[in-house]
Parts: structure tokens; sequence; C-alpha cells
């Protein structure tokens, strides 16, 4: 029976539109988007600038309402979200940003115990303890009390996904995490995010426009162009979507 409900617990996506309206702003940027991304998926979103690959990942935390449509994230449906509820959604997903978005007047420990205590963390040993694990979990233990601007771009987004492992959520969201950093240094976090994927079970959804990306570091892609996000193993098409 537990073997059972094990593996009904695991077939319910941790995230899924159906037939979603994505708004960019004012405006729909993709209409009808259908998806599911389930524990252990690694997804990209592919495409041009400007077609609305950021607006899916800002549904996923809420930022951006549902113009039609439904969707889920971590339980929470996004089609009815309340504004109260937002900070709880939040707080079950693991978000990286392109440009690391680190407080720079804090050293890292302090980065990192400053979301622990707004996520509700009270106990200092467990919090020092779980900043430990984090800083163990990306190989920047040795950092911890280096202020942001005395570390490499590289350094600084390892820090950003320690970050978003805190409070251990199912599923990361990386808006272009690679893109501002040099070849050498966007495959070292690619390498660091695929570990905690296979190892953790973690499931990723990442926005980029780098092909050598995606096809070196496999997983479902979902390519927007015209209006619409569709999962696609046409490699014609995602070529024509990549095309500037």
């Amino acid at each position: 029976m537990e073997e059972n409900v094990n593996k009904t617990a695991k077939s319910v996506p941790l995230v899924q539109f159906r037939d979603a309206d994505i708004a960019g702003g004012d405006n729909v940027v993709i209409y009808g988007l259908n998806m599911e991304v389930r524990e252990g998926d690694f997804v990209y979103i592919v495409g041009k600038v400007g077609t609305g690959k950021t607006s899916i990942i800002r549904a996923m935390i809420g930022e951006t309402p549902l113009k039609k449509g439904t969707g889920t994230v971590c339980g929470f449906r996004l089609d009815t979200l309340r504004e109260r509820d937002i900070p709880f959604l939040r707080r079950s997903i693991g978000v990286v940003f392109q440009d690391f978005q680190l407080l720079m007047d804090r050293t890292v420990e302090e980065n990192l115990d400053f979301v622990l205590r707004a996520t509700g963390w009270k106990d200092h040993g467990e919090a020092d303890r779980r900043i430990r694990e984090v800083l163990d979990d990306v190989g920047m233990t040795h950092k911890a009390h280096k202020m942001p601007h005395q570390l490499s771009g590289g350094e600084q987004q390892r820090i950003a996904i320690a970050r978003s492992l805190l409070n251990r959520p199912k599923l990361i969201v990386a808006d272009e995490p690679t893109g501002n950093l040099d070849g050498e240094t966007a495959d070292g976090i690619m390498r660091l995010l695929t570990k905690i994927n296979r190892e953790e079970g973690t499931a990723i959804v990442m926005v980029t426009h780098n092909r050598a990306i995606f096809e070196k570091y496999h997983g479902r892609v979902f390519v927007c162009k015209d209006e619409t996000c569709e999962e696609n193993i046409d490699n014609e098409v995602i070529d024509l979507a990549l095309t500037i």
C-alpha cells in the first residue's frame, strides 16, 4: 500500500498549465500554454528575446497572474492565487536569476541567513547547519565570510543556487542562469544544476537561448515562438526559434 501511495504522490505534476494565457505586462505573450513538469524533470524554455520565456517563469512564481486557463505550481493554484499566498508559493520554489540578486552589503553567510529568517526559520543552530549544508553542496564553504563583490560571477551564481536550495524545494526555476558568465564558468554552473537534478530529484525549469547548453546537458525542450510555447524535439523548429 505504501509503495502505491508513493507512486501516486510522485505522479502529481509540480507544474501544470492547461490552456493558459501568459501575460507580459498588460499584453498576452503566450496563448494556450500546456505544460507539465514532474519531480526529476529537467526542462528548458527556449526562444528569441521577447517571445515570453521569462513571462512563463514570472507566472510560475506568482509575479504575473494568468489571463486565462489554469495553472498549478507546487500545489498552489495560479488562476485563483491570493496575494497573501504568494510568499508561501515562493518558499516552495528555488529561484535563480541571471543577475544573481545577492545583497551586496552582507556576507555570503548573512545573505543566506536573511533568506532563512524571512522564510520562518527561528532556530539559529538549525539555520547555521543548513547554511553550511547548502554551501557544501555548491562547493563554496570556504567563501562563507566573503562579501559578494569579492566573488567572481561564477561564484556569485553558485551562492545564488545555494540560496535556492535552502528550503529544500522540489522545483528550481532558473532564468538565464548562465547568461552573464563565460563558457567555462557556465559549464560549471550547468554541471552543478544537473548534479542537483540527478542526485536530489529536484525538478529544474531553465530559461535559456544558448543551444550549446541544452544540447550538451539534455532535457525536455519547450520552444517559444509566434505567441505559443510547445514541447519540441524537432531540431529544425528549434533552429528557427533561436534564429535572430
